[in-house]
C-alpha cells in the first residue's frame, strides 16, 4: 500500500489520541513519501504514551505540515521522494507496525547505498522544523545532578577529567548528609514548579516514593520486570530462525502488561521504562548502563527541568550466555568498574543537557558520593578552575542556580 491509499479505518488499532490526530491529518499524510511517512507514524502511534514535550513537538509538526502549500510540501520532501524502495517494503504493514518498516528500510537503504541520502534528507527536514518552531521561556533554569562512586572508599585516579575544563572543581566540600541535601534540593524544585515529568530521579538502587511531583526510575525497583524480560529473551532465542533482527522486532512489540508492569497508574512512565529495557543495549544487565541510558532518553524525550542520576555498583562482567540467561545466579558487584562507567556517563549527561533549549543558563553538578570532591558547571562559576572552599552541596546547588 502507498500513502495515497490511506483511509480512516487503517488507524483503527491506534490508541485514542494517536488515532484522533491521524484522522485529523489524513489529507497531509496521504501526500508524504513512503520513505518518510512510517518514521512519522512510528512517533504518532506512541502519542498516548509520550511525554508532554514530545506531544507538543508532534502537534507543532502537524501544524507546520498543514500550513504550507502543496507545492511547498512537495519541495520540502523532494529528497525523500528521490529515495527508491522495493515492492517488498511496500507490502509491510507500515501503518500498524511502522517501527518494523523503519528497521527494514534502514537495512535496505544501507544495502542500496542510499543511507547517506536518507540521513541528509532527515537532517534537512529536522533543521527546517526547528527553524519554524517557537520556544517558550523555561520557568526555571535546568539543573543536572550526578552522584557516582557509591561503595568506592578509596579512588586514586582523578575524577571528572572530561568536565573540569568546563567548570569549577571543588576538592574540600562538606560531604555530610550530601545525598539527603541533594534530594531535598530536587524535591524543592519539583514543589516550586509542579509540572508533569519535569523533575526526575534515576537511581541504580531502590527508591522510596517521593511525596513531591518527582518522576522516579530505579534499576533495582524494576528487577521483576527485568527478570520477566530476560525470561522472554531466553525463550525467544530458542525459536528457529530467531536472529538478532527478528529478536529486536519481537521486543519492539512488548508492552508493560507483557512484563508485569501494568496497573501502576502511570502508563506514560511504564512505556518509557519498557523502552529503556528493550531498546537499550545492556540496560537489562548493568545498573550503570541502565541509569546512563534512562537519563539520556529522559533528557531527549521529556526535556526535564531537573535531572538527578545516581550511579551505584553494577554486577561484574560474566560470559554473555550467563548474563542473558534468566536462570543465572547473582554475581558480585564491581565498584571500581562502576565508577569508571559513571565518570564517563556524567560527561555524557552534561553533553545531552547542553543540547536542550536554555543550555546557556543551565547548571550541572557531579559529586563523588560520600567524599569531598565535586564539580560545578554554571555561568556563576569560572571555567577550568579549582576551589578549596568548604561549601556544602546544598550551597553549591543554590549558588549554581541563583
Amino acid at each position: 500500500m502507498l500513502p495515497l491509499n490511506l483511509q480512516v479505518d487503517h488507524f483503527a488499532k491506534y490508541p485514542p489520541e494517536a488515532r484522533k490526530r491521524a484522522v485529523a491529518n489524513l489529507a497531509v499524510l496521504r501526500t508524504l513519501p513512503l520513505a518518510f511517512l512510517p518514521s512519522l507514524l512510528r512517533e504518532l502511534i506512541e502519542y498516548d504514551y509520550k511525554f508532554p514535550e514530545e506531544q507538543l513537538e508532534l502537534d507543532q509538526q502537524f501544524v507546520a505540515l498543514n500550513a504550507i502549500s502543496p507545492a511547498q510540501l512537495q519541495h520540502s520532501f523532494q529528497q525523500f521522494g528521490q529515495i527508491s524502495l522495493n515492492a517488498k517494503l511496500e507490502e509491510v504493514d507500515w501503518v500498524n507496525s511502522p517501527a518494523v518498516f523503519v528497521q527494514q528500510e534502514s537495512a535496505f537503504l544501507w544495502c542500496t547505498h542510499q543511507l547517506d541520502a536518507f540521513r541528509k534528507a532527515a537532517a534537512d527536514y529536522v533543521e527546517q522544523l526547528h527553524s519554524s518552531a517557537s520556544t517558550q521561556p523555561l520557568p526555571v533554569n535546568r539543573l543536572g545532578i550526578v552522584l557516582l562512586g557509591h561503595g568506592v572508599d578509596d579512588w586514586k585516579e582523578p575524577l571528572f577529567r572530561n568536565l573540569r575544563q568546563h567548570g569549577t572543581y571543588f576538592s574540600k566540600i562538606r560531604s555530610a548528609n550530601g545525598r539527603e541535601l541533594l534530594v531535598s534540593a530536587v524535591e524543592a524544585r519539583a514543589k516550586a514548579h509542579p509540572l508533569p515529568y519535569a523533575h526526575w530521579s534515576i537511581d541504580g538502587e531502590k527508591q522510596d516514593p517521593s511525596p513531591s511531583l518527582l518522576t522516579q526510575v530505579s534499576y533495582a525497583n524494576l528487577e521483576p520486570v527485568r527478570t520477566a524480560l530476560l525470561k522472554h529473551i531466553d525463550t525467544r532465542i530458542e525459536v528457529p530462525g530467531m536472529g538478532p533482527e527478528e529478536l529486536l522486532a519481537d521486543m519492539a512489540h512488548l508492552v508493560p502488561a507483557d512484563l508485569g508492569l501494568a496497573g501502576t497508574g502511570d502508563s506514560v512512565l511504564d512505556h518509557f521504562q519498557v523502552k529503556v529495557l528493550t531498546e537499550g543495549s545492556g540496560t537489562q544487565l548493568f545498573s550503570t548502563t541502565f541509569v546512563q541510558w534512562a537519563t539520556r532518553e529522559a533528557l531527549r524525550r521529556a526535556q526535564p527541568l531537573t535531572m538527578m542520576a545516581r550511579f551505584t555498583p553494577r554486577q561484574r562482567q560474566r560470559p554473555m550466555n550467563e548474563l542473558l540467561s534468566a536462570r543465572s545466579g547473582a554475581s558480585m558487584p564491581d565498584p571500581a568498574g562502576s565508577i569508571v562507567d559513571a565518570d564517563m556517563a556524567a560527561y555524557y549527561h552534561w553533553i545531552n543537557q547542553q543540547r536542550l533549549p536554555g543550555s546557556e543558563r543551565s547548571a550541572f553538578l557531579v559529586w563523588y558520593e560520600g567524599h569531598n570532591q565535586a564539580l560545578v558547571i554554571s555561568s556563576k562559576f569560572p571555567r577550568g578552575t579549582e576551589s578549596q572552599s568548604p561549601l556544602g552541596l546544598d550551597e553549591l546547588v543554590a549558588l549554581a542556580t541563583s
